[in-house]
């Protein structure tokens, strides 16, 4: 191109103080210059074309680490989430069975109560009826207990 600027001048130049000049080779220069930006928007489409082509490329690469970082974070997630819930149900499983020990010591607890309830009143009955023969045996002896 700047081979075809410099003609361009010589030409000018030429045309300036040549009165016999031939305006044709102006216009053959003209014509390679036409050729010329044609040649170099050609070469400038081919170059966006590639760097849309590598930018495609680098796009398609990122939306696959993308893809690959967000299954690997969706993996983790899962684990995570199926450890809590063995933790959970761990820990459910233990609350539920020291429920049932404590609901098994509560039944036994109440059954001794029970137990302990009926001997005390099976002890003050026969307090009670020995007190009651012994009153019956003083006042068949006649004797009077001095209280």
């Amino acid at each position: 191109m700047e081979a075809l600027i410099y003609q361009f001048t010589l030409l000018s130049n030429q045309a300036l103080e040549d009165k016999s000049f031939d305006p044709s080779n102006i216009e053959d220069l003209m014509k390679l210059f036409e050729i010329e930006s044609y040649k170099s928007w050609a070469a400038m489409e081919l170059e966006q074309q590639k760097e849309a082509e590598e930018a495609e490329s680098a796009m398609q690469q990122a939306e696959e680490y993308l893809d690959s970082a967000m299954e690997s974070a969706m993996d983790e997630f899962r684990r995570f989430e199926e450890e809590l819930e063995s933790m959970s149900k761990a820990e459910m499983n233990s609350l539920v069975e020291t429920a049932e020990n404590a609901r098994k010591m509560g039944n036994s607890m109440e059954k001794k109560a029970a137990i302990a309830s009926k001997r005390y009143m099976e002890a003050a009955m026969n307090s009670a009826t020995a007190s009651m023969k012994s009153a019956w045996k003083g006042l068949a002896s006649k004797k009077v207990h001095p209280s």
